[in-house]
């Protein structure tokens, strides 16, 4: 009877003690359930962070992009007008330049007619000749005040290759001579230190 007795109870204390462990562990995995799910919360709580960060900065890169975008589109704007103006403003300096260079011909063209008014009209050829002089004269004056100058090119001086053009050598027993201007052929002339055409010439050799 006694013995009995002690099974049943040993018994009732293992159905006991086995409660309580499912207890413990019911507590054990809602407490795990509630830490992974407050770790998940976080995690999706950092990951909308940074998609918010990482949106706020791919709006401001694309407000940055559309003003660089609209300030490189004003100052193409603004060198296509400047190109313009610079391209109308030579054009107007090149006409207007060649216009003045032939109004300030028009008076020498009419000291060559009243020239050959007075020759048809006059046989004196020392008058004549002294009045195409003057003429000649009063055309070289004009041309160096527009920058018009004539290319040294007297007998005796140094031959340049960047001023002078060799026609012809000329074979010479003066060694003073060689590599020297004989004769001129044909006058050069430069216009503001610019060659505008070169001076042909024989040269010693």
């Amino acid at each position: 009877m006694d013995k009995k007795h002690n099974k049943q109870a040993s018994a009732g204390a293992n159905d006991s003690f086995s409660g309580n462990d499912v207890e413990i562990n019911d507590v054990d995995n809602v407490d795990l359930q509630q830490e992974e799910t407050e770790a998940a919360k976080e995690m999706a709580e950092e990951a909308m962070d940074k998609s918010d960060a990482l949106q706020k900065e791919l709006d401001d890169t694309k407000a940055q992009l559309e003003k660089e975008k609209k300030e490189y589109l004003f100052l193409m704007a603004e060198f296509d007008n400047f190109r313009k103006r610079t391209v109308r403003e030579k054009s107007e300096i090149i006409k207007n330049g060649a216009e003045n260079a032939l109004k300030g011909i028009l008076p020498i063209v009419d000291d060559f007619e009243r020239s050959l008014q007075a020759i048809n009209e006059n046989s004196d050829a020392s008058s004549i000749k002294e009045g195409v002089e003057l003429i000649y004269n009063k055309f070289i004056k004009y041309l160096e005040q527009n920058g018009v100058k004539a290319i040294n090119s007297e007998p005796g001086s140094d031959f340049d290759t960047e001023l002078h053009e060799a026609v012809t050598a000329f074979p010479v027993d003066d060694e003073s001579k060689k590599g020297k201007v004989i004769d001129t052929i044909q006058k050069g002339y430069m216009i503001n230190d610019k060659v505008l055409r070169h001076a042909k010439v024989v040269v010693g050799q």
